[in-house]
């Protein structure tokens, strides 16, 4: 007798050897909301807790083949998009996408720690604007990154153009943006989410001290597997923040850099419960500092 699969998401992403960011901390994330990640490999990174040192750009062509196999395979509750490494890459994993527009998609394409690829990096996110953004459900992106991204369509400014940004940003057929860092009380961080309609909702969290990699990637795979689960936007959105900011207030220090969200906070926690087992949350409680 064939058991009920749990919901499967196929991500697009970077491999990270230290499982912060790219499609390793995908994979935990998935697994701790109860799906399964199917994975389509876009570069290399070679890299510590520290820093990144240098990626490998995987070929368009393998990129291509990776998912088709996989998708003629399985079922998939929806997608996640993350570093695509090249403008190839962002053309094959466009044309992918566009044969399953009922399928959510989440992008999450920035990694901050990259180092700058100059007018590369320019065409990289021209491409992305015009070939993955009109079919993205939720695009993910903090408000520094914004600011970087709405160059490739107007001059540098230093006035507060989030908002015009933001809605010219869903003008290009974005569904949702959902802005990370947007200005707010100096004790909080702030995250709002954006439609047409304008902002949908603002949430502020209490700041947790520390250098942290992978809380982006985190939030970013979170929502993908809410999704997964059939929730809808707005409300995924707030769970993935709850359970990102319990996974960072628990993160760890595996090495000399910054800290690592903990994934599985939940499990050790149930762990401690004599006679309990872990059980997968519904969303985590935002914790006290």
């Amino acid at each position: 007798m064939q058991n009920q699969t749990s919901p499967l998401i196929l991500t697009f992403g970077a491999t990270d050897p230290v499982g912060a960011i790219g499609i390793q901390a995908d994979l935990a994330s998935f697994a701790a909301m109860g799906c399964h990640g199917l994975s389509v490999i876009t570069s290399i990174l070679i890299c510590d807790t520290a820093r990144i040192e240098d990626s490998q750009v995987i070929d368009a062509d393998w990129v291509a083949d990776q998912a088709r196999v996989v998708l003629e395979d399985m079922p998939v509750a929806a997608f996640k998009v993350g570093a695509v490494g090249s403008i190839e890459n962002v053309s094959v994993i466009a044309e992918i996408v566009s044969d399953y527009p009922d399928i959510p998609l989440v992008l999450d394409p920035f990694i901050s720690a990259m180092p700058d690829q100059g007018l590369d990096s320019e065409d990289l996110l021209i491409a992305m604007r015009e070939l993955l953004i009109p079919q993205t459900t939720l695009l993910l992106m903090s408000a520094v990154e914004l600011a970087r991204f709405a160059e490739t369509w107007r001059e540098p400014s230093s006035e507060d153009m989030l908002a015009l940004d933001a809605m010219r940003v869903i003008e290009m057929g974005c569904e949702y943006l959902f802005v990370t860092g947007t200005p707010s009380d100096a004790q909080d961080v702030s995250n709002t989410l954006f439609n047409d309609t304008g902002v949908v909702r603002q949430d502020n969290w209490q700041r947790i001290s520390g250098s942290f990699s992978g809380a982006g990637a985190t939030l970013s795979a979170t929502i993908a597997a809410m999704l997964a689960n059939g929730l809808d936007v707005p409300e995924a959105v707030f769970e993935a923040q709850e359970f990102t900011i319990a996974s960072i207030a628990n993160a760890q220090r595996l090495g000399m850099g910054k800290l690592v969200p903990d994934r599985y906070f939940w499990a050790r926690e149930a762990d401690t419960e004599q006679g309990e087992h872990p059980e997968q949350p519904a969303h985590a409680d935002h914790p006290d500092q």
